[in-house]
């Protein structure tokens, strides 16, 4: 399925709005601003934005520690976003979770996830949810190729497979686990094909190109809504940074190999596809696009230093719960 000019701008948008956040982000914690760690989904754009262009507002979604470009293309706010990356009490987590805990039940961003692997049955359990409330959401799990080899996954596609959960399983193939090359790791190349062993379909797509991932998701979504349960979809991505935005943060990937993958950037793919039909964009209303993403993203930081940090004595709050048994 094609995208419509119109919902094609859109996807342009949440991705550079992506690809602004990330830059700022990287640039503030180099700097001191932001505490804990950022992990950058820099060159990845298109998968968030073209899964998520696919899904209707009460779909729900689970993020991985690379987390922030699924939060923005499933609509969440990026001031509270950014104050929770500069740690103060506005935040998602009102400052105590920091980059890879950001969620939003408001929108059905589930949360982001720490562990590898660890959203996996999260997303499963919120796919059993949404097929035992009969209202038709679905359920997308996000995971990268490192979680593809944790067991939550084969006992999460198992049972998504066995109930018929209206499930989408993203794998975000960026070829390294942290620091591990997949091909070191990896039986076999291709993740997707891990799904015949449930029975289920399993789709490659060049995660650079986001009319392929839209069209991959909404032919998934379309088969979840109808009973007839999960895919397993395979976006061949690339990070462009490194694991983390550590400064000593090793890198082990060919130069050449990075560079050669920035040549497939998502963004300027779709700005020249909008280009070509029929000045569907120009670059005047391309740069204007940009300027409005950088005021907006200069907008939230402005908001997260305003912000206070949370009082020591509200360490405890909302860790436990009060109710009864």
């Amino acid at each position: 399925m094609q995208p419509s000019p119109e919902q094609q701008r859109e996807m342009l948008r949440l991705m550079q709005t992506i690809r602004r956040f990330e830059e700022r982000a990287t640039q503030d914690y180099l700097d001191g601003d932001i505490y804990g760690v950022v992990h950058s989904y820099i060159g990845e754009e298109a998968v968030a934005v073209g899964v998520c262009s696919a899904l209707e507002e009460g779909d729900q979604i689970v993020s991985t520690h690379r987390g922030h470009g699924h939060c923005i293309a499933k609509g969440a706010d990026l001031d509270r976003m950014m104050a929770e990356l500069y740690g103060r009490e506005t935040g998602y987590c009102k400052g105590k979770g920091g980059s890879m805990h950001i969620a939003d039940f408001d929108i059905g961003m589930l949360g982001a996830n720490g562990i590898v692997g660890g959203g996996i049955p999260i997303a499963t359990g919120a796919g059993l949810a949404a097929q035992m409330d009969g209202k038709g959401r679905v359920a997308v799990s996000f995971f990268g190729d490192g979680a593809s080899n944790a067991g939550s996954f084969h006992e999460s596609l198992n049972i998504a497979a066995t109930w018929k959960l209206p499930m989408l399983y993203v794998c975000e193939n960026n070829r390294y686990a942290a620091n591990t090359a997949a091909a070191e790791t990896h039986a076999r190349e291709d993740v997707a094909a891990r799904a015949h062993g449930y029975d289920i379909p399993g789709i490659i797509v060049d995660g650079n190109d986001i009319a392929a991932v839209y069209d991959a998701a909404t032919t998934a979504v379309a088969r979840a809504r109808a009973g007839e349960g999960p895919t397993l979809i395979e976006c061949k991505t690339y990070r462009w940074g490194r694991h983390t935005e550590r400064p000593t943060q090793a890198e082990p990937r060919p130069a050449a190999e990075v560079e050669e993958w920035k040549t497939r950037d998502p963004i300027p793919r779709l700005v020249e596809a909008l280009k070509a039909q029929q000045g569907q964009l120009t670059d005047e209303e391309w740069e204007e696009m940009d300027r409005e993403i950088l005021a907006r993203i200069s907008s939230a930081v402005a908001y997260a230093k305003a912000s206070a940090f949370p009082k020591p004595e509200a360490a405890l709050d909302d860790v436990f719960s009060t109710g009864g048994a």
